[in-house]
């Protein structure tokens, strides 16, 4: 209900009622909507992990594994209107911030193995510096979903964030890499029009 209505428009009665419990219910187990928001957040990126070990485990090449988790969170957000990032940080900024200390961790672990196995697959230049390209990704992914200068609609933001895979893959990328980065657009670009 977050992801497709926003943390502010979705009430405790409109979640009670979803379950087909009363808000007593509820708030026996949550002390407010903070809280509840607080807990779903976390519930939701502990699953987020979950998928992304999977897909790791299935040993993807590196540029095809960035394009398989793409799609992954174009599948878990499309139903939402607007970005559930943007109205977490200005509705509920404490859960965000725990939130995106989570996610960074999660996020700098899977980028900086992604970047060692493009650069052992020859898929992505020897020389680049790790670190700084996975912070350099983040901020960017991250600065999408934080701003309204690209817009709140989620549509827009998918579109925009695969743009930034895009970029950030030709930024890094072997001429070997173009190749395999050429055909994982086309393919994309065929499974989603």
């Amino acid at each position: 209900m977050f992801l497709s209505y926003g943390f502010k428009s979705v009430t405790m009665d409109d979640i009670a009622s979803e379950m087909g419990v009363s808000k007593k219910t509820i708030y026996k187990y949550f002390t407010n909507k903070e809280t509840l928001v607080d807990q779903s957040t976390l519930v939701l990126q502990e699953k987020i992990d979950g998928i992304l070990n999977d897909i790791i485990q299935k040993k993807h090449n590196a540029i095809e594994e960035n394009f398989v988790i793409k799609n992954v969170f174009i599948e878990m957000f499309k139903k939402a209107k607007t970005s559930p990032m943007f109205q977490l940080k200005k509705y509920y900024p404490e859960s965000f911030n725990k939130l995106m200390e989570k996610e960074f961790c999660t996020f700098s672990k899977c980028v900086k193995s992604n970047l060692e196995r493009g650069v052992e697959e020859k898929l992505y230049r020897s020389d680049i510096d790790k670190e700084l390209v996975m912070k350099f990704y983040f901020t960017l992914v991250l600065g999408i979903y934080e701003n309204e200068m690209f817009g709140t609609q989620i549509s827009k933001i998918i579109k925009t964030e695969l743009k930034i895979l895009e970029y950030h893959t030709r930024a890094i990328a072997t001429l070997y890499g173009i190749t395999v980065l050429e055909n994982q657009l086309t393919k994309f670009n065929k499974t989603t029009h």
